[in-house]
């Protein structure tokens, strides 16, 4: 029997378990386990049980789970180990489903082996190398892997079953924690957190604020400063959150047009007589009236970008301590994060810059160091946020492709503030911007055009928006590209000035096919409307 039988005999369970569980076909499962470790003989699948190469995120380390250290396309990478094959499984097909990126291959059926190949995974850029889809399909054919597609559709149509993970439990226990992003996921964190305390937000990993408490520029009129009573939050339609229990809601705002925009105001008794308010801003939705009484985790509305003092989407979450005596004071909403996430055992960071903004309010655990790397380049931190779920892109490690863009856009924005000579805080500034906004502005390293920047779409692909004075062009950038580009901004022995001088060559190249793409276009054009006029 070939290696390829025997890998497919011997793991068949695995992957037919998965198709009834999330709708993927078990030939291609099988396939590309077989690919991807070697039929199983892989480092990566002897020492970790990983056989998909998947990488380990930091929501998944942050999350207790466990990684090998690897050469790939760096020394020392991380890639997920598992405790059993079964694991392995699981996680592969969690990276497919909670990733945007393969949202067609689950509009296929499921025992469509040739369209999840070749028009899923192949066209959804699952892999770099080429004829990757016609590998798959020649050893489904080879083996005959697709008969345990048919097996698993004989018997849900005899069980009168529907796939998902609802009706197709797990036969084996899981350690798997799901560390791809997902908002409609419940995070691991709060499956163990004690129910009478909350953060606004629910998130994997951390909640990332985008301006602090205290002074600050007006983000409505720069030439101005301005107290900033509350913090807020990078958002995308979230469900917010009660904090406690026995909340009061004692106000709410329906005004969209108002400064604040729609919001609620929660009102929490204390024991000494004290009161404390919550204050949620900008609200798309309000889903409570003033008189009700909420607890902990209960949605009291919707995130939005309501209100006339607001530049996007976020919640302003701000905190008010409201003395026995009638007095009040605006108090950093971190330290009364820190205080409830102490109380109610919860792991989430609250970050800002790179740097957790609960560290100095939180009080010391015996045993336990609650301090967190703030040591994080601009590099660093940019990766983080757009691996994170606030980055809207599905950043996943693991994804080849994705792994590519990341890295390339990462490197690009380190180069352009090195050179740039930005101080460190001004350097995490523009990591953090860049990574909201998904662009990074390189005209520092293209003085000779008005204006360059590379942007990622929303379906992961890296454009260059250039402007040479006289037009704008955009351009997508290939993986040969991108390769280059990353090749050189790699090379340690390459210093800052060269490497602007290379990848300068590259974008130029860029904008001078543009330019005769658009030239030739303006020419058939005229040439037709010549032709038009002759007749």
């Amino acid at each position: 029997m070939s290696k390829n039988k025997d890998y497919a005999e011997k793991y068949a369970e695995y992957a037919m378990q998965q198709m009834r569980r999330y709708g993927i076909p078990a030939s291609v499962t099988l396939a590309q386990g077989i690919i991807e470790s070697s039929n199983g003989q892989s480092q990566l699948a002897r020492n970790e049980n990983n056989h998909f190469g998947i990488k380990a995120t930091q929501s998944w380390i942050a999350n207790g789970g466990k990684y090998g250290l690897y050469t790939d396309d760096r020394p020392n990478e991380k890639f997920c180990s598992y405790d059993s094959v079964g694991n392995s499984y699981e996680h592969h097909s969690l990276f497919l489903k909670n990733n945007q990126r393969y949202a067609g291959c689950f509009k296929l059926s499921p025992d469509d082996y040739s369209g999840w190949a070749n028009n899923g995974l192949e066209k959804a850029g699952y892999a770099t190398a080429g004829k990757y889809a016609s590998n798959l399909v020649s050893i489904i054919k080879k083996n005959d892997l697709q008969k345990y597609d048919q097996q698993v559709m004989a018997e849900m149509k005899a069980k009168g079953q529907t796939f998902g993970t609802e009706e197709n439990h797990r036969t084996t226990n899981s350690n798997i924690v799901d560390t791809i992003s997902s908002n409609n996921r419940e995070s691991d964190n709060y499956a163990i957190n004690n129910s009478d305390y909350s953060f606004p937000l629910k998130r994997n990993e951390f909640m990332l604020v985008t301006s602090q408490f205290g002074l600050r520029t007006d983000p409505v009129d720069s030439s101005k400063q301005q107290m900033h009573k509350g913090i807020d939050i990078q958002t995308k339609l979230d469900d917010v959150l009660a904090t406690e229990n026995h909340g009061k809601v004692v106000a709410v705002n329906q005004n969209a047009h108002s400064a604040g925009g729609k919001s609620v105001t929660l009102e929490y008794q204390r024991e000494n007589g004290d009161k404390c308010q919550i204050n949620y801003l900008h609200l798309s939705s309000v889903d409570v009236k003033i008189g009700d009484e909420v607890k902990a985790g209960q949605k009291i509305g919707i995130s939005g970008n309501t209100g006339t003092r607001t530049t996007g989407e976020h919640l302003h979450f701000g905190v008010k301590q409201i003395a026995a005596d009638g007095t009040s004071r605006d108090i950093d909403p971190a330290a009364y994060l820190a205080e409830i996430g102490q109380k109610g055992n919860i792991q989430l960071q609250v970050l800002s810059n790179g740097t957790d903004l609960l560290t100095k309010y939180k009080e010391a655990t015996p045993g336990k160091n609650s301090q967190i790397d703030t040591t994080l380049s601009p590099e660093e931190w940019m990766k983080k946020l757009l691996s994170s779920e606030d980055s809207g892109v599905g950043m996943s490690s693991g994804d080849p492709i994705m792994e590519l863009v990341t890295t390339l856009f990462t490197s690009l924005m380190a180069l352009a503030v090195q050179i740039d000579g930005k101080p460190e805080e001004e350097k995490m500034q523009a990591a953090t911007d860049s990574a909201i906004k998904k662009q990074v502005d390189l005209s520092i390293l293209m003085p000779a055009l008005k204006e360059c920047s590379l942007s990622i779409q929303e379906n992961g692909k890296a454009v260059l928006q250039m402007n040479d004075g006289k037009n704008s062009y955009n351009h997508e950038l290939s993986t040969v590209e991108m390769n280059r580009l990353q090749s050189v901004l790699g090379d340690s022995g390459l210093s800052d000035a060269n490497k602007q001088q290379r990848i300068a060559g590259v974008v130029n190249n860029a904008l001078l096919t543009q330019q005769a793409s658009r030239n030739y276009e303006q020419n058939a054009s005229q040439q037709e409307n010549q032709n038009l006029q002759m007749r």
